[in-house]
């Protein structure tokens, strides 16, 4: 199997070490969906790499390191932040203990990243400096603009079965109007 690192949204191959989408090719890789012109069209790209829908870099080595899904980037300003990112960072909180970050709709910005966050015992809770903390951390377009909310209880942060976040869950919670960002 053959495999290379590409824009998203433009196609144009990337270079080593640089995140993108991960598109392969080769006899492995299924032909196409019977039947199915649409999905076909979506699912490869006019030379006939497979586009897998995970966010990924190769290192020098060509090693491939596989770091997100394609349709949970948040989409900020035409900036795509990949939310695992922010959940790794956040997890290197000395007071944080599990985390999750979701996109919340922006008038301004399409999505902005809101994390929700549980802290370890004793920690007092601080919306304003958790989110200056990442700030120092990252570019600017993936500071937490939507907020980061206190989840209370140790497994408030709905996860499946295999250890995955459900940020689904979250996303539909947060529109029903469940979570104050500063709480």
């Amino acid at each position: 199997m053959l495999y290379k690192i590409v824009d998203p949204e433009s196609g144009e191959l990337l270079p080593r070490g640089e995140e993108g989408e991960v598109v392969c090719t080769g006899p492995n890789v299924m032909a196409g969906y019977l039947n199915n012109p649409e999905a076909n069209a979506h699912a490869f790209d006019a030379d006939g790499w497979f586009r897998t829908g995970d966010i990924g870099y190769a290192d020098e080595d060509g090693y491939l390191y596989f770091t997100d899904r394609l349709k949970e980037l948040i989409k900020y300003k035409g900036f795509q932040v990949p939310p695992a990112e922010l959940e790794a960072l956040l997890l290197s909180h000395p007071q944080i203990v599990d985390s999750a970050v979701i996109p919340v709709p922006s008038d301004t910005a399409g999505e902005v990243p809101r994390a929700f966050v549980t802290l370890a015992p004793g920690a007092d809770f601080d919306a304003d400096s958790i989110a200056a903390w990442v700030a120092e951390r990252v570019a600017p377009h993936k500071k937490l603009r939507g907020g980061v909310v206190q989840m209370v209880a140790p497994d408030a942060i709905p996860k499946s079965a295999a250890g995955k976040i459900l940020r689904r869950v979250l996303v539909q919670r947060n529109k029903a109007g469940e979570f104050d960002p500063q709480e």
